[in-house]
């Protein structure tokens, strides 16, 4: 399998991080990079004017390409066979981006929230709801496309506990109350950029609330006729903050079920839990989606984050609650798993299921 593909968005922390990640992928190729007015015409390492965060080095096969416009979408769009999208703009400006993408017959798989919520719209984490994907077909009916689509990957923070609690469900997820502890990279910053985040926490993330409660419930959800119709269970209630880590979002979890299973029943569907990404063995996929830590102590950001490259969900210190049944923690990469490691993950997965 061989895909040529295109980062739009490219400058920024998610086009970045995209641009590491598909280096050296074994199935896609970067063959276009887009962004803003202006970046276009420049190359990538003009565009990024010094702004390179990543730890690894900017990609030597990208550096000298030649930045398009990404509103220019008949151009970029022949240069590819799908695109990647991680935009910085107005919501309504994205949606409809995303969707003359799609109709010029690219595919685009997105970081973007914009279209989350969109009905016909899959939105994939590709171990719980890769089924999920087959709302495509209405969605080309509706943009009445052959080829063209538009997938995209959940919230960030969501990865440190909608992945925990799904393999529960077959015990009854009833409630669950979420407070997020959110890296600075997931506002795009750095220690660097946002000084006023060294020896601090800020209690307030724009919109990340009502994605956290929102989300979950269309991840949870089915397909009825040509849409996505979203869950009424779980309730999720969440607090986020913002806190002084680079990379991570750590997420305190409590559940309470219909019928409480045992802390050894919890523990053993997590150990054996695996989804439609493994079965296919997609490259991006971590061999054990859910890692527990007996101590204590543990997991930590520093130390777990970049577990399975940043793949795979990190668990701890589950145990029971006085006011709900259980109690536990859990970690994501942000960057990775939370967002173009997730959207990698979930274009592999649209290439082997044959919509791409």
């Amino acid at each position: 399998m061989n895909y040529k593909v295109g980062i739009i968005g490219c400058t920024g922390m998610v086009g970045q991080r995209f641009a590491t990640l598909l280096e050296n992928h074994p199935w896609f190729t970067v063959t276009a990079l887009a962004a803003s007015p202006r970046s276009a015409g420049k190359t990538y390492k003009e565009a990024l004017g010094g702004r390179w965060v990543m730890k690894t080095p900017l990609p030597a096969s990208m550096a000298d390409m030649i930045v398009m416009d990404a509103s220019d979408v008949e151009a970029v769009a022949s240069k590819v066979d799908f695109v990647f999208c991680a935009v910085d703009m107005k919501k309504d400006e994205i949606r409809a981006l995303e969707e003359a993408y799609a109709k010029a017959e690219c595919p685009v798989v997105s970081n973007n929230s914009a279209n989350r919520g969109t009905p016909d719209v899959p939105m994939v984490v590709p171990e719980l709801n890769a089924d999920h994907i087959k709302i495509i077909e209405a969605q080309r009916k509706r943009l009445g496309t052959k080829r063209g689509f538009i997938a995209v990957k959940s919230n960030c923070s969501l990865q440190s506990y909608v992945p925990a609690l799904f393999p529960l469900s077959k015990f009854g997820v009833k409630e669950a109350a979420v407070c997020t502890y959110q890296a600075i990279s997931g506002a795009g910053k750095t220690f660097e950029r946002w000084p006023e985040m060294i020896d601090n926490v800020i209690p307030y993330i724009g919109g990340e609330e009502e994605k956290s409660e929102q989300e979950p419930l269309k991840i949870w959800g089915k397909i009825e006729g040509d849409k996505i119709v979203p869950a009424t269970s779980p309730a999720f209630t969440a607090q986020c903050l913002r806190v002084p880590v680079t990379d991570g979002h750590f997420a305190a979890v409590f559940v309470r079920f219909e019928n409480k299973p045992t802390k050894e029943e919890i523990l053993d569907t997590w150990k054996n839990f695996s989804g439609r990404a493994q079965e296919l063995n997609l490259p991006s996929a971590p061999k054990q989606f859910l890692h527990y830590f007996e101590e204590d102590n543990m997991p930590q950001t520093n130390l777990h984050r970049d577990l399975e490259g940043g793949m795979a969900i990190s668990l701890g210190r589950l145990r029971e609650d006085s006011q709900y049944d259980y109690k536990f923690v859990g970690l994501s990469h942000n960057t990775l798993r939370g967002a173009a490691g997730g959207a990698v993950l979930l274009a592999e997965l649209l290439c082997a299921e044959h919509y791409i």
